[in-house]
């Protein structure tokens, strides 16, 4: 099982995505522990201050670092293996090969920050590991939390009804999937590539993984260029370029 703990100053706009799908069945079987805190808790001065203005002056608010070192103080559990995560457009972009391996962690504290930025100390001193999930900027971190928790959360044994799905899934080996169908076989004139149809399991595994390399190659080469291509696979990947697939 693993624990997320998301350290946020709207917990609650985490609640419904949780509560549904996937993640609600995880939950009620046991298999993951999702934990919302509110970083107000442990802002002892008289106006729950979680913010403050940054020392130099400009624009904006800075997270403050009391109340989120009081916070870890508390959640962090030293025996559970914890990783503290900082959500931050400045951090390593998350990718399938990240969600991996934060499965090893019995823990995970995903901090969320509202607002300029941080105070610095918090990612100097609190936090083992910065992630983005992409170059753009949200209106706090909340999201990319949801995102990095589905992402690992559907990793671990038993959230999934079928498991074997993950094998073939877009980035889970470096590649995009094939395409996939289902009934009926035309529509509208559409239809299902025959192979699709044709019961020849061999020539069916052939020609997604035919279509995986394409796709690849067409919408995200730079994938290929880090994959593990086996020589069956340069040579489809040739006969693509040569435009002879």
């Amino acid at each position: 099982m693993i624990r997320f703990d998301v350290l946020s100053i709207f917990p609650e706009m985490m609640k419904s995505p949780i509560d549904f799908s996937l993640l609600k069945k995880a939950r009620e079987r046991g298999l993951i522990q999702i934990e919302l805190h509110d970083i107000r808790k442990w802002a002892f001065d008289k106006h729950r201050m979680t913010d403050d203005a940054p020392y130099g002056g400009g624009c904006g608010m800075v997270m403050k670092v009391e109340p989120v070192e009081r916070a870890l103080s508390i959640i962090k559990h030293p025996d559970l293996n914890p990783l503290v995560v900082l959500m931050t457009p400045q951090g390593e972009t998350f990718n399938q090969k990240m969600a991996v391996q934060l499965t090893r962690y019995e823990q995970i504290v995903l901090i969320c920050g509202r607002y300029e930025g941080f105070d610095e100390r918090i990612r100097l001193h609190l936090v083992d590991r910065e992630i983005s999930i992409g170059d753009y900027i949200l209106t706090g971190g909340e999201l990319s939390a949801l995102v990095v928790i589905d992402a690992v959360a559907r990793l671990i044994p038993g959230v999934l009804g079928n498991e074997d799905s993950l094998q073939t899934e877009s980035f889970s080996q470096g590649l995009l999937e094939y395409p996939q169908y289902t009934r009926p076989a035309e529509y509208r004139g559409w239809c299902v590539p025959d192979v699709l149809v044709s019961g020849n399991h061999a020539q069916i595994e052939q020609w997604r993984r035919t279509q995986t390399i394409k796709r690849t190659w067409l919408r995200r080469p730079d994938l290929l260029e880090k994959a593990e291509l086996s020589r069956e696979d340069r040579a489809i990947l040739e006969n693509i370029k040569l435009g002879l697939i």
